[in-house]
């Protein structure tokens, strides 16, 4: 890569945000931050009592995070975050402009699968149902590439550089 990039890896819980996020940082030689760090210990009992969080809980997480992603604009950096809704990734974006999306996708029994086989997290299998309601796919207009869970991390992550590769080369020709 010629130039460094600010990433959002986003979908749903269970889509392997972290992991595919993690891969990506290490293939990208940039840092790497979680957004579930970002939240206030108020977001994480909530979500841990099934409770949804709504945009008021939201606004300072996404704050901390954009504010993370201006921080790595020069240097690059990688950070899994749910991103459901436009108006979240908007923020994001007014924080970072150049930051690209990676919106993590797949079918929903797999997804409901994996989360019942995760332990240790504080996301409940049972605020599934609420993402889904969330969640807005990527627009024509926003920067970025929707990817299919299936083929595991490795894959995505490929696909993932393989887009990255193929916006410095069309940056490059304009």
């Amino acid at each position: 890569m010629n130039a460094p990039h600010v990433v959002v890896v986003m979908g749903v819980s269970g889509t392997g945000k972290s992991t595919v996020g993690r891969l990506l940082a290490a293939e990208l030689r940039v840092p790497y931050a979680d957004a579930d760090d970002f939240h206030p210990p108020a977001n994480i009992a909530k979500m841990s009592a099934g409770i949804p969080l709504d945009d008021v809980d939201r606004a300072p997480w996404l704050d901390a995070i954009g504010d993370w992603l201006a921080a790595h604009e020069r240097s690059g950096g990688v950070v899994g975050c749910s991103a459901l809704k436009r108006a979240y990734r908007d923020r994001l974006r007014r924080a970072a402009p150049g930051v690209i999306t990676f919106h993590l996708v797949g079918d929903r029994a797999l997804i409901a699968a994996r989360l019942h086989e995760r332990t240790g997290h504080f996301m409940p299998e049972a605020l599934l149902a609420s993402q889904f309601a969330d969640l807005q796919p990527l627009e024509p207009d926003e920067a970025g590439l929707a990817l299919d869970i299936s083929p595991g991390p490795d894959a995505i992550t490929e696909q993932a550089v393989a887009a990255l590769r193929r916006l410095e080369a069309n940056q490059g020709n304009s």
